[in-house]
């Protein structure tokens, strides 16, 4: 019994041309995909390949010059180098302080987005307009608000309008203060972000549950707590991850507010890589800090969506 796709009446050339004519149908997707392969090599695999191999050697940037291979000694340069430790440092504060208050003030205002019914569209422009701005343009904005003359906006305001401190503060020239600079930046920046996405997210929840809660005598806070939070988990940890990824590669604020200064002090690993990069022109410790970075970066993420997942599923 012949099966229901043999043709006796076919010659075997005619046979062979139909094959050819599958296999041509078949291989169209990835001639559609063969573009992207190309672009996703050239600007990613390339150039992680590329850094690898430049991290592993004391890197000579003048043609024709060698390059001696050196393995690991960049790496285990940057385990002894105390300004890396520090810009390091310096990085996990920054994130930490940014990506927890961009989650909490983006899904505040999402929350009272929410509950609003007239003007919206307006307040969610407002408050998705830094996202959108240039980076330089609010760096320096801030590098102005934070002048530390008594002229600068900020001691003016806290000086002479609001008297809360008796004399100006050096907000530039210190660590600590310039990091209030820079946090603030990095949070305000961020906020509407975070509250676009979990303006989606809220709006993918079923009204009939908040009504079955209220008819059982539950709260806004009890509907908050048992509804809302269990429900966005997933969109929670995807926006951490994302804003933890992002505050480890901020640059903009820390050459602009400070270049590093005092003394390295504000440094982030990504301004201290550029500096060794293009100020020192040592690209061989520069592509190593920046493995170094992708690997601290992944481990934070996967630690991140592990830690949320067992405390939702555990509460």
């Amino acid at each position: 019994m012949k099966g229901r796709g043999d043709n006796p009446g076919l010659s075997s050339k005619q046979r062979g041309s139909m094959n050819r004519s599958k296999l041509q149908t078949s291989l169209i997707p990835y001639f559609f995909l063969l573009p992207g392969m190309i672009i996703l090599f050239v600007w990613l695999v390339y150039p992680m390949v590329s850094a690898l191999n430049i991290s592993m050697r004391q890197w000579n940037i003048m043609p024709g010059q060698p390059s001696p291979f050196v393995g690991f000694a960049n790496y285990l340069q940057a385990m002894q180098d105390q300004n890396f430790w520090l810009s390091l440092k310096n990085t996990g504060g920054y994130a930490v302080i940014t990506v927890l208050g961009q989650l909490l003030l983006g899904l505040v205002v999402a929350l009272m987005l929410e509950e609003i019914r007239h003007g919206k569209l307006l307040f969610r422009t407002l408050y998705y307009l830094p996202v959108v701005t240039s980076w330089v343009v609010v760096s320096l904005l801030f590098r102005f608000l934070f002048n530390s003359s008594p002229s600068g906006l900020m001691n003016y305001v806290l000086v002479n309008i609001f008297p809360v401190l008796k004399e100006p503060v050096s907000w530039l020239t210190e660590a600590g203060t310039a990091f209030v600079a820079i946090d603030s930046l990095g949070i305000w920046k961020g906020v509407g972000f975070s509250m676009i996405i979990f303006l989606a997210a809220l709006q993918s929840i079923p009204r009939e549950l908040y009504q079955v809660a209220s008819i059982d005598g539950a709260g806004y806070l009890q509907c908050l707590w048992r509804i809302t939070i269990p429900l966005i988990i997933p969109t929670i940890i995807m926006v951490s991850v994302m804003l933890t990824i992002g505050a480890f590669q901020t640059y903009i604020p820390v050459a602009l507010i400070t270049g590093g200064g005092p003394l390295h002090r504000t440094e982030l690993v990504l301004s201290y890589m550029y500096g060794q990069a293009f100020t020192n022109l040592n690209f061989g410790y520069s592509s190593a800090l920046a493995y170094i970075l992708a690997v601290i970066v992944f481990a934070v993420s996967q630690f991140q969506m592990r830690f949320i997942k067992s405390n939702a599923l555990g509460g």
